[in-house]
């Protein structure tokens, strides 16, 4: 029997999740974590779930975690409780990106979907898909979005404020992805043997690079010539 916890906090409420099956995945568990109550509640209720349903840390096959992109207090802390639990029990370790799970929501396998969520400062993480294969993942401005866009059969956004900044794409709002939805993410990857270093897995902030920022603030601010 596998068995997988999934966590996800990088989004407006935290998420925990237990599944367990062989060709098919059951969730056995899960909870919410509201508002900003992930950071106090996510282990405990990682070890009460656990215990309700007897299960250890050696019996999981695989934690898996939603990176990011998100917030950056969130993404931290279910990184961070993540990769603390699998070296303590050294357990394998799978990170799936929160665009990849919003994107899996349009139950297009074959078509190209672009997934969105507000980064704030009229920017926003953009990734476009196809299946679950990965095209690109970039922190874009509203026209950027609107071109990485282009050719896309759905945009899609969970979000209202980022639904309304995008209005003019006519962007699909659906539900916040949760730890539930990353099951099948985790178990296929699980299955190819594909996991992630517990000791250098970082978060995926999509930030700019440093000669991205420079550019951006050279059209910004032209440069004066002295004579």
């Amino acid at each position: 029997m596998k068995r997988f916890l999934l966590i996800d906090t990088c989004g407006g409420e935290g998420s925990v999740a237990l599944a367990e099956g062989e060709d098919t995945m059951r969730t056995v568990a899960s909870e919410v974590l509201p508002g900003r109550s992930a950071s106090e509640r996510l282990i405990p209720s990682i070890r009460q779930m656990m215990e309700a349903e007897g299960w250890t840390l050696k019996d999981l096959t695989a934690i898996g975690v939603v990176h990011g992109p998100g917030s950056f207090t969130g993404v931290r802390v279910g990184l961070s409780a993540a990769k603390g639990l699998s070296e303590a029990g050294k357990v394998p370790l799978v990170a799936i990106s929160r665009l990849a799970l919003l994107a899996a929501a349009a139950e297009e396998p074959k078509e190209k979907v672009c997934a969105v969520l507000d980064a704030g400062r009229g920017e926003f993480y953009c990734g476009v898909y196809q299946g679950w294969g990965r095209i690109s993942e970039s922190l874009l401005t509203a026209e950027e979005t609107a071109r990485a866009a282009d050719g896309a059969t759905a945009l899609l956004v969970c979000e209202p404020r980022a639904a309304e900044a995008l209005e003019r794409l006519s962007p699909r709002l659906v539900h916040e992805p949760t730890a539930d939805d990353a099951i099948p993410f985790v178990v296929e990857r699980s299955m190819r043997g594909q996991f992630d270093d517990a000791a250098t897995l970082d978060a995926n902030y999509l930030r700019r690079t440093d000669l991205e920022i420079f550019a951006r603030m050279a059209k910004v601010i032209p440069s004066t010539a002295t004579e």
